[in-house]
């Protein structure tokens, strides 16, 4: 499809908006997000212009569950949420499950606005995040970490690491920390003996993790000086930088990049609504206009114009932070996520 430029863009999602059907204003939309510094953004970008515009009422859950609550709902035929955000990798197996709606991007956007992999069959992808190092300076005083990769060197930077509880980063990031070049992770993780490399190398460190579930945990860590580094998501660790003036300091090298999503579970009692609420978030000027309350990355290709310029250097897309990047790449993890999803919890209860 020929795109349509920031204009067609604009026109043609305000044209979707303007299609709510009468009493609009008696309905309201659910929507299940994961909370803290993240949710709290989408609400000043996105929740409550589009509640003030739409005049309706807008109703937030906070969750990590995940694709666990959208599946407990489709299958009791009970679905509070309209709208849910998850990640790349729970969307694609979801939409293979059926328990999501197979979006029409006639009444969102246009698919070829968007960056390569944020518009799928059943999610739109909200923004571009950095899975990161980060560390207090007030435990780290000198020789500082440029890469993730510190996470694997107890001999340099001892104490208590932090990392997330979870296969996908951390596999990749311990292959690269065993020498594997990044642009060969994925070729050599689909492969027997690369699990095992990867599983070997996390040996080394197992005893000194500290494991973190939910995206408000790792700024605690850092600042309880439970961990003398933990990974996390950048925007997690920037708005504590920004707003509290916290001595933290964000390590790009080795980041691992990755999209924030939404979808529509299947039995949305707002259909329409939900619609429209993409089609707002998908404008440029809204897609961009995150950025003024995290620093995650715009989606939407013309979006970039509407970054406020000092958040550029913040985003985890900026030229010198890329260097050195790896892509997650989503269509492995939904091939082999299972099998090395339940190798890593066996591999947890040992």
């Amino acid at each position: 499809m020929k795109s349509l430029g920031t204009l067609g863009i604009i026109g043609f999602a305000a044209a979707v908006t303007a299609a709510l059907p009468v009493g609009a204003q008696e309905q309201q939309l659910t929507i299940a997000s994961a909370g803290g510094a993240w949710q709290q953004a989408q609400r000043n970008a996105w929740y409550t212009p589009f509640a003030q515009k739409m005049g309706i009422k807008f109703n937030e859950e906070e969750t990590s569950a995940g694709m666990a609550r959208v599946q407990a709902m489709v299958q009791a035929g009970n679905v509070t949420d309209d709208v849910v955000t998850v990640d790349t990798a729970q969307v694609l197996s979801a939409c293979d499950s059926g328990i999501l709606v197979r979006l029409d991007w006639s009444k969102i956007a246009p698919r070829d606005g968007f960056l390569p992999g944020a518009a799928r069959d059943c999610g739109m992808g909200l923004d571009v995040y950095g899975d990161v190092l980060a560390y207090n300076t007030d435990v780290v005083k000198s020789d500082p970490p440029t890469s993730v990769l510190a996470l694997f060197d107890t001999k340099r930077w001892p104490g208590k690491r932090g990392m997330q509880k979870i296969a996908p980063n951390n596999l990749e990031w311990a292959l690269e920390a065993d020498g594997v070049p990044t642009d060969q992770v994925y070729k050599v993780l689909a492969t027997p003996q690369g699990v095992n490399r990867a599983f070997a190398k996390l040996d080394t460190i197992k005893n000194d993790i500290v494991w973190w579930q939910a995206g408000a945990q790792p700024p605690q860590l850092l600042a309880s000086h439970e961990v003398v580094m933990t990974t996390a998501w950048n925007g997690r660790i920037q708005n504590p930088i920004d707003h509290e003036h916290a001595p933290f300091k964000i390590v790009w090298g080795n980041e691992i990049i990755e999209y924030d999503m939404i979808a529509i579970p299947k039995g949305s009692p707002h259909l329409d609504l939900a619609y429209n609420y993409l089609a707002f978030v998908a404008q440029p000027e809204n897609n961009g206009r995150l950025g003024e309350f995290i620093p995650y990355g715009p989606v939407v290709k013309d979006s970039v114009k509407f970054v406020p310029k000092g958040t550029l250097a913040k985003l985890p897309t900026a030229p010198d932070h890329m260097e050195g990047a790896l892509p997650i790449d989503m269509e492995f993890w939904a091939d082999y996520g299972q099998d090395l999803n339940k190798r890593f919890n066996d591999w947890l209860a040992k």
